[in-house]
Protein backbone atom coordinates (compact mmCIF):
# COMPACT_ATOMS: atom_id res chain seq x y z
CA UNK A 1 0.00 0.00 0.00
CA UNK A 2 1.22 3.41 -1.13
CA UNK A 3 2.18 5.90 2.04
CA UNK A 4 -0.27 8.32 2.96
CA UNK A 5 1.30 11.79 3.49
CA UNK A 6 0.64 12.36 7.36
CA UNK A 7 -1.09 15.78 6.93
CA UNK A 8 -3.50 13.92 5.14
CA UNK A 9 -3.81 10.70 7.48
CA UNK A 10 -4.85 13.90 10.08
CA UNK A 11 -7.03 15.54 7.84
CA UNK A 12 -9.07 12.26 6.58
CA UNK A 13 -9.36 9.95 10.03
CA UNK A 14 -12.78 10.07 10.41
CA UNK A 15 -15.42 8.54 12.90
CA UNK A 16 -15.71 5.32 11.03
CA UNK A 17 -18.76 3.39 11.88
CA UNK A 18 -19.79 1.30 9.09
CA UNK A 19 -17.03 -1.59 7.96
CA UNK A 20 -16.75 -3.59 4.77
CA UNK A 21 -16.45 -7.12 7.18
CA UNK A 22 -12.41 -7.41 6.00
CA UNK A 23 -10.80 -8.76 8.54
CA UNK A 24 -7.69 -7.04 10.26
CA UNK A 25 -5.32 -9.09 11.15
CA UNK A 26 -2.97 -9.33 14.29
CA UNK A 27 0.26 -8.39 12.44
CA UNK A 28 -1.52 -5.81 11.14
CA UNK A 29 -2.82 -4.70 14.84
CA UNK A 30 0.07 -5.31 16.29
CA UNK A 31 1.93 -2.93 13.80
CA UNK A 32 -0.62 -0.05 14.40
CA UNK A 33 -0.67 -0.55 18.10
CA UNK A 34 3.26 -0.93 18.15
CA UNK A 35 3.52 3.01 15.83
CA UNK A 36 0.94 4.00 18.59
CA UNK A 37 2.93 3.48 21.71
CA UNK A 38 5.37 5.89 21.73
CA UNK A 39 1.96 8.48 22.51
CA UNK A 40 3.19 10.69 25.56
CA UNK A 41 2.02 9.91 28.99
CA UNK A 42 1.88 11.83 32.43
CA UNK A 43 5.45 11.85 33.35
CA UNK A 44 6.25 9.35 30.86
CA UNK A 45 3.92 6.66 33.31
CA UNK A 46 2.48 4.56 30.34
CA UNK A 47 -0.48 3.66 32.32
CA UNK A 48 -2.20 2.42 29.63
CA UNK A 49 -3.46 -0.75 28.30
CA UNK A 50 -5.48 -2.24 25.60
CA UNK A 51 -7.86 -5.22 25.85
CA UNK A 52 -8.35 -7.04 22.03
CA UNK A 53 -12.25 -7.86 21.80
CA UNK A 54 -12.69 -10.57 19.12
CA UNK A 55 -15.26 -12.95 20.79
CA UNK A 56 -18.86 -12.38 18.92
CA UNK A 57 -20.13 -13.00 23.07
CA UNK A 58 -18.30 -10.71 24.64
CA UNK A 59 -18.94 -7.89 21.70
CA UNK A 60 -22.26 -8.22 22.43
CA UNK A 61 -22.33 -7.63 25.76
CA UNK A 62 -20.32 -4.69 25.44
CA UNK A 63 -22.70 -3.20 22.85
CA UNK A 64 -25.04 -4.00 25.54
CA UNK A 65 -23.67 -2.35 28.28
CA UNK A 66 -24.09 0.80 25.99
CA UNK A 67 -27.43 0.97 25.59
CA UNK A 68 -28.29 2.78 28.63
CA UNK A 69 -26.28 5.69 28.00
CA UNK A 70 -27.19 5.77 24.24
CA UNK A 71 -30.93 6.07 24.79
CA UNK A 72 -30.15 8.93 27.19
CA UNK A 73 -27.88 10.31 24.75
CA UNK A 74 -30.75 10.20 22.17
CA UNK A 75 -33.01 11.30 24.39
CA UNK A 76 -31.54 14.36 24.77
CA UNK A 77 -30.56 15.21 21.70
CA UNK A 78 -34.50 14.92 20.88
CA UNK A 79 -35.16 17.20 23.63
CA UNK A 80 -32.80 19.71 22.11
CA UNK A 81 -30.20 19.34 24.62
CA UNK A 82 -26.22 19.23 24.28
CA UNK A 83 -26.48 15.22 25.74
CA UNK A 84 -24.52 14.07 28.71
CA UNK A 85 -22.88 17.41 29.62
CA UNK A 86 -22.44 18.21 33.28
CA UNK A 87 -23.18 21.79 33.33
CA UNK A 88 -26.21 22.20 32.03
CA UNK A 89 -28.79 20.06 33.85
CA UNK A 90 -31.22 17.99 32.04
CA UNK A 91 -35.13 18.26 31.70
CA UNK A 92 -35.68 14.36 30.06
CA UNK A 93 -37.31 12.31 32.39
CA UNK A 94 -36.09 8.53 32.98
CA UNK A 95 -39.74 7.79 31.66
CA UNK A 96 -38.30 9.45 28.13
CA UNK A 97 -34.80 7.77 28.58
CA UNK A 98 -37.13 4.37 28.40
CA UNK A 99 -38.97 5.15 25.56
CA UNK A 100 -36.21 6.34 23.17
CA UNK A 101 -34.42 3.22 21.16
CA UNK A 102 -30.69 2.93 21.18
CA UNK A 103 -29.16 4.60 17.93
CA UNK A 104 -27.83 1.63 16.23
CA UNK A 105 -24.90 3.87 15.01
CA UNK A 106 -23.84 3.90 19.07
CA UNK A 107 -23.87 0.05 19.19
CA UNK A 108 -24.18 -1.42 16.05
CA UNK A 109 -20.30 -1.08 15.27
CA UNK A 110 -19.55 -2.91 18.82
CA UNK A 111 -21.07 -6.08 16.22
CA UNK A 112 -19.91 -5.23 12.92
CA UNK A 113 -16.27 -4.07 13.37
CA UNK A 114 -13.31 -6.54 12.88
CA UNK A 115 -12.11 -6.15 16.36
CA UNK A 116 -13.11 -3.73 19.22
CA UNK A 117 -10.27 -2.35 21.16
CA UNK A 118 -11.50 -0.82 25.20
CA UNK A 119 -8.68 1.08 26.63
CA UNK A 120 -7.73 1.23 29.88
CA UNK A 121 -5.34 3.45 32.11
CA UNK A 122 -3.76 2.96 35.28
CA UNK A 123 -5.07 5.52 37.76
CA UNK A 124 -1.97 5.11 40.53
CA UNK A 125 0.01 6.26 37.59
CA UNK A 126 -1.65 9.39 36.54
CA UNK A 127 -0.81 12.74 37.85
CA UNK A 128 -4.67 14.25 38.54
CA UNK A 129 -4.04 17.48 38.60
CA UNK A 130 -7.17 19.18 38.28
CA UNK A 131 -8.55 16.90 41.50
CA UNK A 132 -9.35 19.78 43.82
CA UNK A 133 -11.17 21.57 41.29
CA UNK A 134 -15.05 21.64 41.66
CA UNK A 135 -15.88 20.78 37.86
CA UNK A 136 -15.71 17.17 36.51
CA UNK A 137 -12.08 15.96 36.06
CA UNK A 138 -10.75 15.82 32.43
CA UNK A 139 -6.87 15.82 32.85
CA UNK A 140 -6.76 12.08 33.34
CA UNK A 141 -7.01 11.99 29.86
CA UNK A 142 -4.37 13.32 28.72
CA UNK A 143 -2.41 10.24 29.48
CA UNK A 144 -4.50 7.75 27.44
CA UNK A 145 -6.02 9.52 24.93
CA UNK A 146 -3.26 10.44 23.10
CA UNK A 147 -2.91 6.86 22.56
CA UNK A 148 -6.61 6.05 21.57
CA UNK A 149 -5.37 8.60 18.80
CA UNK A 150 -2.54 7.72 17.77
CA UNK A 151 -4.34 4.18 17.16
CA UNK A 152 -6.85 5.66 14.86
CA UNK A 153 -4.48 8.00 12.75
CA UNK A 154 -2.26 4.63 12.72
CA UNK A 155 -5.24 2.65 11.89
CA UNK A 156 -6.18 4.95 8.98
CA UNK A 157 -2.43 4.58 7.84
CA UNK A 158 -2.96 1.32 7.04
CA UNK A 159 -6.61 1.26 5.54
CA UNK A 160 -9.07 1.15 8.57
CA UNK A 161 -10.80 3.31 10.86
CA UNK A 162 -12.71 3.52 13.71
CA UNK A 163 -14.32 5.91 16.70
CA UNK A 164 -14.10 6.50 20.62
CA UNK A 165 -17.34 5.72 21.88
CA UNK A 166 -17.88 6.18 25.93
CA UNK A 167 -21.08 5.07 26.61
CA UNK A 168 -20.50 1.96 27.97
CA UNK A 169 -18.16 3.87 30.45
CA UNK A 170 -21.26 4.71 32.03
CA UNK A 171 -21.54 1.63 33.52
CA UNK A 172 -17.78 0.70 33.85
CA UNK A 173 -17.94 -1.46 37.11
CA UNK A 174 -20.19 -3.75 34.67
CA UNK A 175 -17.04 -3.28 32.19
CA UNK A 176 -14.21 -3.78 34.49
CA UNK A 177 -16.09 -7.41 35.67
CA UNK A 178 -16.32 -8.46 32.03
CA UNK A 179 -13.32 -7.99 30.79
CA UNK A 180 -11.45 -8.68 34.48
CA UNK A 181 -10.20 -4.69 34.63
CA UNK A 182 -9.01 -4.30 37.91
CA UNK A 183 -11.07 -1.15 40.34
CA UNK A 184 -7.69 0.57 40.42
CA UNK A 185 -7.99 0.92 35.85
CA UNK A 186 -10.40 3.47 34.61
CA UNK A 187 -11.99 2.67 31.29
CA UNK A 188 -11.59 5.98 28.94
CA UNK A 189 -12.83 4.39 25.65
CA UNK A 190 -13.88 1.34 23.74
CA UNK A 191 -13.18 1.49 20.15
CA UNK A 192 -14.54 -0.79 17.02
CA UNK A 193 -12.14 -1.09 14.70
CA UNK A 194 -12.37 -2.50 10.79
CA UNK A 195 -12.05 -1.20 6.98
CA UNK A 196 -14.77 1.34 6.33
CA UNK A 197 -17.06 0.45 4.08
CA UNK A 198 -16.75 4.61 2.61
CA UNK A 199 -13.52 6.63 3.04
CA UNK A 200 -14.25 10.45 3.78
CA UNK A 201 -11.74 12.94 2.74
CA UNK A 202 -13.58 15.90 3.59
CA UNK A 203 -14.26 16.29 6.81
CA UNK A 204 -16.05 19.48 8.41
CA UNK A 205 -14.21 20.98 10.85
CA UNK A 206 -14.42 24.88 11.87
CA UNK A 207 -11.18 27.17 10.73
CA UNK A 208 -8.27 27.96 12.64
CA UNK A 209 -9.52 31.49 13.08
CA UNK A 210 -13.16 30.38 15.06
CA UNK A 211 -10.42 28.31 17.38
CA UNK A 212 -7.33 30.09 18.01
CA UNK A 213 -6.65 33.22 19.29
CA UNK A 214 -3.69 35.39 20.44
CA UNK A 215 -2.62 35.87 24.18
CA UNK A 216 -6.02 35.09 25.85
CA UNK A 217 -9.13 33.75 25.04
CA UNK A 218 -11.32 36.95 23.85
CA UNK A 219 -8.10 38.14 21.68
CA UNK A 220 -8.37 38.59 18.61
CA UNK A 221 -8.35 35.50 16.16
CA UNK A 222 -4.87 33.67 14.85
CA UNK A 223 -4.85 34.44 11.23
Amino acid sequence: MAAIDFYEVLRTTFAAREYTGEELPDAVLYKILDNARFASSGGNRQGNRVIVVRDPATREQLAGLGEPAAKRYAAQVRAGERPLNTIVPSAVTDEQVASTPAPPGLTEPFRTASVVLVFVVDLKVVASTDQVLDRVGVISGASIYPFVWSVLLAARREGFGGTITTMAVAVEPQVQALLHIPSDHAVAAIVPLGKPVKQLTRLKRRPVEEIATRERFDGPPLK
